[in-house]
């Protein structure tokens, strides 16, 4: 059908659009969508893909491009439209805008100049894999992308050992069985852990295990499509000083001190602090 085009406020509209499935979409974000002076999106052809199945027209609007290798060109434009009292929507490539996607500059902008901001909420994968997993959904940390190297990655997993809520990360098909087998020997082989692949679409797939099990899995099988993983929370580590001095140790070994402070603290649940200040005893000795 066609949308019914209605005048809305200026300002700044973020706007979540599906991850997969086109319906999963909210009257208001068409609303939106439909009304907007400006228009702009992570990937303009997702977007006019998107309208032309919903039947909004995109008329004689201008729909800017805007992601992470234009931002800084694109801003200027967006935000002279927000100055002029103009409305601008901006949607992500898929999901929820600033939730791991270039928004979030464009947004500190405007609410920085005191512009009228508001956001169309929706579709965020990080949710949806976690009512899909099974794993606790009391309390959660959402950690987005972890580092590319094995080394500063097992560095970021340290510091999520002790947090007692369930993980939430975003990971590249092809990183996804190194990630894994970074997981399972920083936190735990045997802690539980859900990958969700392809949420809302038709190759959606959720296979749950073990850290070591999942390892094996995607050590010799790289899957396509998006991946959310999701590890079950930690319960921290009792230890004596004598086992915490030989795991700065050997993390000195490896790190400066501020990083293998940062490792051992979350290893062994202990304040940063506290594992600096040990740290750079052990190293004056």
């Amino acid at each position: 059908m066609n949308w019914q085009t209605r005048d809305i406020a200026p300002g700044l509209y973020l706007v979540a659009t599906p991850l997969g499935n086109a319906r999963d979409i909210t009257l208001r974000a068409l609303d939106l969508l439909a009304g907007a002076d400006v228009l702009a999106a992570e990937d303009t052809r997702s977007l006019r893909r998107l309208m032309d199945i919903h039947g909004v027209p995109l008329r004689d609007r201008p729909l800017v491009a805007y992601h992470d290798h234009n931002g800084d060109r694109a801003r200027p434009r967006l935000m002279a439209a927000l100055e002029a009292g103009h409305s601008v929507v901006y949607a992500s490539e898929a999901g929820t805008p600033l939730i791991s996607d270039p928004g979030f500059d464009l947004m500190r902008a405007a609410l920085e100049a005191g512009l009228p901001c508001t956001t169309a909420p929706g579709a965020t994968a990080a949710v949806a894999a976690l009512t899909l997993s099974g794993l606790p959904s009391d309390r959660f940390l959402f950690a987005g992308f972890l580092p590319n190297s094995s080394g500063k990655r097992k560095t970021a997993l340290a510091e999520f050992l002790a947090v007692p809520a369930t993980l939430i990360f975003y990971e590249s098909p092809k990183r996804l069985g190194a990630m894994l087998r970074d997981a399972a020997e920083v936190l735990g082989a045997d802690r539980s852990a859900v990958v969700c692949r392809e949420l809302t679409k038709k190759f959606e797939e959720r296979c749950a295990g073990s850290l070591a099990d999942l390892s094996k899995k995607y050590v010799t099988e790289t899957p396509k499509g998006e991946i959310v993983v999701l590890i079950d929370r930690g319960i921290g580590v009792q230890t004596d000083q004598a086992t915490l001095d030989e795991a700065l140790r050997d993390a000195l070994g490896r790190l400066s001190v501020k990083d293998a402070a940062s490792e051992v603290s979350g290893v062994f649940g202990i304040s940063r602090r506290d594992a600096y200040q040990r740290a750079m005893a052990l190293g004056e000795n």
